[in-house]
């Protein structure tokens, strides 16, 4: 009867708004909440300038990084994409290393290298020319641009790959060469089918870019702290940051929409307003699609049948074909070269030090820690690879249970979860990890944690929403005719859940929850940012105490989460192989 009941919108939407009130009566009147709120703080000139400018001056940093970064990324991800599809060897495996290399270290790894490392390879007078040339800036926008085309160059190589072979077979058979092929047939369909996952890594991208503060950059973030660190106003400081990525999040979900409504067929004259409206928006770009159009079929056109060859014709023929093998030998030169470089810079490293402060990179001072420190001193790759163990542990459950909610169809219930999915996403994971650290534990549940368990249930929640979404998409793939025949034969929705649709989703899921732990391992090295002792900051006070050493340590850190990681992608590479239907063989 009660749940009958409950199947009514308007009961739904009551309830909804009676919870709503009952928390704000809760948290305005019964919980002691003593901050005084002052929001002038961002709209007035203050003993140490106006903050409001400063968030400003923050914003337009954080949009300038993502527009040049996003730009680099989707570069690289063309051209390293293309070259994983490539049958001259050499390109293909100098295209797999760069894929896998960048996207098994983490960001702040590579922004540590680049900024703290990389510089020491050239001469000192060259060294104080880059740092003169807002050196921090374009570290933060090239790193980004590198790590995010590491992620783009598997999505276009998939998509590219999902093309059936025989379009291509009779674009070469109507005459088109290679170049017309891949601009006319593979790319414009491709690139429909990898939109969505390319909007993904933009969106991604733009909030990487809040790692720019560790080395300086006056991003969003930065000029957060900033604000905090003057006035002291943590709750203004913190919720200014997150509506502003949450606006920056809604502007770029906007565009991708866009972009994915423009890319569909649908039937001329009835095309919804949200078409219409990408009409409008793109129809300069396609402007210039045609006249680049004009210009390949004028520059392209089909010679007269009736004229021969003429000799000139045969040269260039020929000069092509030979500019193309001296471009093959002169790139396997270079890539020789480029390895040569790499194994004499490796040689000439002091392995002593690596050899003495590899203890402290795996361990830190466990098990010689004092009672301050965390579990005798644990830190270093162990207590990364702890704090990863127990987020995704937690963010399971939590995400197990969210992204089941998600797929109710009870508004009491799929409302929050989708909220809850939706906001976490938005935001960056450091200022997830400062609104847990700064406010959650200590100002709203008043609970004292070290800050080793404040990082960990921060990266819980946090990946619990990105769980939550993969459950939702396995328990979606789950046809329909299951659950009716589960609800026909009496289960319950929780007997249903357990006894049939969560057993198959979870199959489906594993590579991606594989996936998901790898990431958390990687994003283990933002625990730097409130001090805890896990493997960048463990590397990054060893590097302080040493300073002459940057390239040895910092390359050190990146070979040990390449190696965790890269073995526990191919790990998730198998079980995809293992768990697809495509690999599994009917016999009659």
């Amino acid at each position: 009867m009660l749940k009958r009941y409950f199947e009514k919108v308007w009961v739904q939407n009551t309830t909804l708004l009676a919870l709503a009130g009952l928390l704000f009566y809760y948290f305005a009147f019964i919980f002691e909440f003593k901050y005084d709120f002052n929001w002038a703080v961002f709209t007035t000139e203050g003993q140490y300038g106006h903050m409001g400018h400063l968030m400003l001056d923050g914003l337009n940093t954080t949009i300038s990084i993502t527009l040049y970064s996003a730009a680099l990324a989707l570069i690289l991800g063309i051209v390293f994409g293309l070259a994983r599809l490539s049958s001259f060897k050499p390109i293909y495996w100098f295209a797999t290393c760069y894929v896998e290399l960048f996207r098994n270290t983490p960001l702040l790894v590579q922004l540590f290298f680049w900024n703290f490392a990389f510089p020491y390879a050239f001469p000192e007078e060259i060294r104080f020319q880059l740092y003169e040339m807002d050196f921090e800036f374009w570290v933060a926008t090239i790193g980004c641009g590198i790590f995010t085309g590491s992620f783009m160059a598997e999505i276009i190589r998939a998509g590219i790959q999902s093309i059936p072979k025989g379009l291509l077979e009779a674009s070469y058979s109507s005459g088109l060469n290679f170049p017309q092929t891949l601009r006319k047939i593979i790319l414009p369909l491709s690139f429909r089918e990898i939109i969505p996952p390319l909007g993904s890594e933009f969106l991604n991208n733009m909030k990487n870019t809040s790692l720019a503060m560790t080395i300086g950059v006056a991003e969003v973030v930065w000029s957060m702290q900033e604000v905090l660190s003057l006035t002291y106003h943590t709750f203004e400081s913190l919720i200014a940051a997150t509506l502003i990525y949450l606006f920056l999040s809604l502007v770029i979900a906007t565009i991708l929409n866009l972009v994915n409504v423009k890319l569909k067929i649908m039937p001329r004259g009835h095309e919804p307003l949200n078409r219409k409206v990408a009409d409008a928006l793109f129809r300069p770009l396609g402007w210039i699609e045609n006249g680049l159009e004009y210009v390949f079929w004028y520059f392209r056109k089909a010679p007269d049948a009736s004229r021969t060859v003429s000799p000139f014709s045969r040269f260039m023929k020929m000069a092509s074909k030979y500019t193309v093998l001296a471009s093959k030998w002169l790139f396997v030169a270079a890539m020789f070269y480029v390895l040569y470089k790499v194994v004499m810079a490796v040689a000439a490293f002091n392995f002593q030090i690596i050899w003495a402060n590899l203890p402290a990179l795996l361990f830190w001072r466990f098990p010689g820690g004092d009672e301050t420190e965390f579990f005798m001193g644990l830190g270093g790759l162990a207590g990364a690879l702890l704090m990863a163990v127990l987020s995704i542990g937690g963010s399971f459950i939590v995400g197990l249970f969210v992204g089941m909610g998600r797929t109710s169809r009870n508004r009491v219930i799929r409302i929050p979860c989708t909220l809850y999915i939706e906001l976490v996403r938005a935001i960056p994971l450091i200022l997830v990890i400062f609104w847990f650290y700064t406010v959650v534990l200590d100002i709203v549940f008043k609970v004292e944690l070290h800050a080793f368990w404040a990082a960990t249930i921060a990266m819980t929640f946090f990946f619990a929403a990105y769980i939550a979404e993969t459950v939702r998409g396995g328990i979606e793939n789950i046809p329909p005719g299951q659950v009716e025949a589960a609800k026909a034969s009496g289960l319950s929705y929780f007997q249903t859940m357990r006894k049939i649709v969560l057993p198959q989703a979870l199959k489906q899921m594993l590579p991606a929850l594989v996936g998901m732990f790898i990431a958390a391992f990687k994003d283990t090295s933002l625990a730097y940012i409130i001090g805890v002792m896990e493997l960048t900051r463990a590397a990054y006070a060893i590097n302080n105490r040493l300073m002459v050493y940057p390239f040895e340590i910092y390359t050190t850190i990146a070979v040990l989460y390449f190696l965790f990681s890269y073995i526990m992608s191919l790990y998730a590479k198998r079980l995809e192989r293992k768990l697809s239907p495509e690999n599994v063989r009917i016999e009659m």
